[in-house]
Formats: C-alpha cells, structure tokens, sequence
C-alpha cells in the first residue's frame, strides 16, 4: 500500500471536500462580519458583550440540533450508492418535516422564554436585555435553519457540495445587506442595532431555505430524485435519523461543555491566561474547518460504498482520505510551529497576550495533527452507523482524561499554564487511537447495518 494519496481517489475526495471548505468558511465570516458591524455601534462594549454571550447560547442550541444532518447525510449516502434515488428523496422528505415541526416547537419557546433566563448568562442589567433580544430574534427561523440542515445533509449525501458553497456566498450577501440596512437603519428602516444584527441572520436564513428549496426543484434533481413529490414521511426513516444524529448531538454539547470548563480552570490561574486561550482556542476551531470537509467527503464516499455493500472499497476511501487529512494536518502543525506570532497577530494586537500565546499555540499545533485524524475517523465510523461508540470515545477522553489532568495542573498541583494545556495534546491522542485502533481493526464495516429499520 502506497504511503502518498492515490490520484484516482484524492481527486474523488477533494471534489466534495473543497467546496465543503469554502461552504464552512463562509459559516464563519457571517459570525465575524456580525461582530464588526456591531461594534460600530454606540455603546459598542455592552452591544459586543451581549452578541457574545447570545452567539454562544446560539451556537450551543444550534450546535445540538445541526447534528441532525449527520443522519440524513449518513443514509442519503447509502441510498446514492445502491442507486437508490427515491429513497433518497424520502431521506430528505422525512428530515425536511421532522426539521420543520422541531424547530417551530423549540423556535417558539426559546422565542418566549428568552427574556426570562437571559439572567443566568448576563448579569449586567443592559447586557441581559440586549441578549435576550438577540436570542429572541435569531431564533425566530429555526424551523428554517432546521430544514437546511435537512437539505445540507441531502446534497453531501449525494456528493454535491458545492451546492453548500453557493448557499454560504448568498447567505453572507444578504447578511451583509440587511446588517447594513437593519443595525444602522438605512433606506428608511428603523435602526435596529443589535437586534438588526439577529433580525438580519434570520431573513438570511429563511433566503437560504428558499436557495436550496429552488435548486431541489431544478430539472435534474426533479428527473433523478422525482422531487416534484415533496410530501413523504416515514416513521423508519425518522428514527434512524434520531439514531445516527443524536449521539452526535451530544457529544457537541459534552465537547463544548468540556472547553469552557477548561477555560474556567485556566482563569484560575490568571485572566492574562484564560484571554491567551480563548485567542488559541479561536484559532484551533477556525484552523480544524477544513477537516471537516476531508470528513464530510469521507462520509459521502464511505457511506456510498457501504450502501452497496462494497466494504474493501468503503476501506479504501477511509484511508486514502485519512492519508489526505495527514498531509493537511501536519503542514497546519508546521505553519502553527514555524509562525505562531504571524497567526497570532490575526485575532489581536496585544504584545503581552500574544507572548503568552505563543508557546500554547506550538502545542496546539502537535494537538491538531491529531484532532484532524481523529475527526476524519469519527466521520468515517459514523457512516458505518457508529455515532454512539465516536461519541463515547471523546466524551470518555474529554471528561475523564483531559479535564482531570487540567485540574491536577492548574487548581491542585498548580504545575501553571503551559504544563495545563498540554493536557490537550495527550487527551486528542488518545481519542485518536480508540478510533484509529476500532478502524484498523476492520470491525466497523461487520458493524455495518440498515439503519432504516425500527429501533
């Protein structure tokens, strides 16, 4: 077996991977755009506090209910491969209603009780109602947001990333448009401030349901997937998608727990430090994006060989994929070793923090090799309908290795700052090796079911 990517299957991978990058990157320019607009308003110090603590509250709902395209994904990939394509359709029917239906519940009551917990994050009276109004606006379109997540996993699925790309430049095109006229008022409409910024998201959102909506329609997804026929719904189908998706769920919800936590441990021992790693943590979370498009290729091509029960050649994709996000992974590592200040200066200025930052961000580096890896393979498992076991491997090695030895290093030993944060690397190695150990073994392709039965 040849060390280095094959042509013929790299150039498979990319063709999804790279537009999952441009798609993913763009998810993340709506987030800094947002952050730069509104701090060019009056009172710029309570508005960014409140978005921040609002974005949080955001993306830790969000983070729960986005997993959802994991399941559809999954078996919309199967189902491509068999050369299934009404079942594909009713894949993404059957997400498209379930997503619909959750999100207007969940939508309605965090649009109701916002103005009641915004308390718990914000204790700062003028803090506290500026985030409940954003919680309160930006969730007005989870239905929609949910039912993208449906059409999202629908088009990986089936390979077309791109379609993801187009969504994420004319998601930013109109965020940026509406953030103009709805924060600062502009022709004729009232100025919004910070609640433009969410009002803004939102009507964003809900255009780019309408994208995907229009493109579904189109000639060759109507011919191939007959989806004039929208309204189909399948009990089976909906509970593999809860199956596959919400161990996913979860364990985003454990890992985001676990980073604030550690954050939280550092603060112990100085501010100084706790800011030095929230700028790192920045950095690793952007830097990681692009191995979850090696993952979300991994999972089409996986999964559209386990549909047709092609295991060797399931395996096949998993490695060569693994050898692209190695090669990926460990240049990032350099690029984090060699330039650590050249990164550093992208999120700030402060001498005294990037100073501090430095070193962390070199063990981040060596941590990132392989939290790529590791994430590729957890991508790879899922597709074999492993979702429980992935995340019981990093909830395990997040909660009860990293964690306890942050809090040896930083409260009890107090061992100091960099001796905590190389708890990192030791506890991503270790998740690695669970998932690399249950790959080689062959065992996740035996484990390799129709998930579309009833539970």
């Amino acid at each position: 077996m040849s060390i280095l990517p094959e042509k013929k299957f790299a150039t498979k991978i990319l063709e999804i991977a790279l537009p999952a990058i441009a798609g993913l990157s763009s998810h993340i320019l709506i987030s800094l755009v947002d952050t730069a607009m509104v701090g060019r308003l009056e009172n710029a110090k309570e508005n960014l506090a409140a978005m921040g603590l609002g974005v949080l509250a955001t993306w830790a709902i969000v983070s729960f209910f986005s997993s959802f395209s994991t399941g559809t994904h999954i078996l919309v990939a199967r189902e491509e491969g068999k050369g299934n394509y009404e079942e594909c359709k009713k894949v993404l029917n059957t997400s498209l209603i379930f997503g619909f239906f959750v999100g207007l519940l969940f939508g309605l009551l965090i649009y109701l009780l916002a103005p009641h917990f915004s308390w718990l994050i914000a204790k700062d009276k003028v803090v506290e109602k500026l985030t409940s109004e954003y919680i309160s606006f930006r969730f007005l379109s989870l239905p929609f947001f949910l039912m993208i997540v449906a059409f999202r996993g629908f088009f990986f699925g089936i390979g077309h990333s791109k379609i993801f790309m187009i969504s994420g430049i004319i998601l930013n095109i109109v965020n940026i448009f509406l953030n103009w006229v709805l924060i600062f008022g502009n022709l004729g409409a009232p100025k919004l401030g910070l609640k433009g910024a969410a009002l803004a998201s939102s009507v964003a959102t809900i255009v780019d349901f309408f994208f995907y909506l229009y493109v579904t329609f189109l000639k060759f997804y109507r011919k191939k997937y007959r989806t004039k026929k929208m309204f189909t719904f399948s009990l089976n189908i909906m509970q593999s998608i809860i199956k596959l998706s919400l161990p996913v769920s979860f364990q985003n919800i454990f890992i985001l727990i676990g980073f604030l936590i550690f954050l939280a441990l550092i603060g112990f021992i100085g501010t100084l430090y706790q800011a030095a790693s929230q700028v790192v943590i920045s950095i690793i979370f952007i830097a990681l994006l692009p191995c979850f498009a090696f993952g979300i290729a991994a999972q089409t091509l996986v999964g559209n060989n386990l549909g047709i029960k092609d295991y060797d050649l399931a395996e096949k994709y998993g490695l060569e994929s693994l050898k692209l996000i190695l090669i990926f992974s460990f240049s990032l590592a350099l690029i984090f070793i060699i330039t650590p200040k050249l990164l550093l200066y992208l999120i700030t200025n402060d001498p005294i923090i990037i100073s501090t930052s430095k070193i962390i961000l070199q063990i981040a580096g060596i941590a990132q090799i392989f939290y790529g890896i590791a994430i590729v393979l957890a991508y790879i498992l899922q597709s074999a309908g492993l979702s429980f076991f992935v995340m019981k491997a990093e909830v395990f090695t997040n909660w009860l290795i990293f964690l306890p030895l942050a809090f040896l290093s930083s409260v009890v030993f107090k061992l100091g700052f960099v001796v905590t944060w190389i708890s990192l690397p030791v506890y991503i190695f270790i998740y690695a090796l669970i998932l690399m150990k249950r790959f080689l073994s062959g065992k996740w392709k035996l484990s390799f079911e129709d998930d579309k039965k009833p539970i």
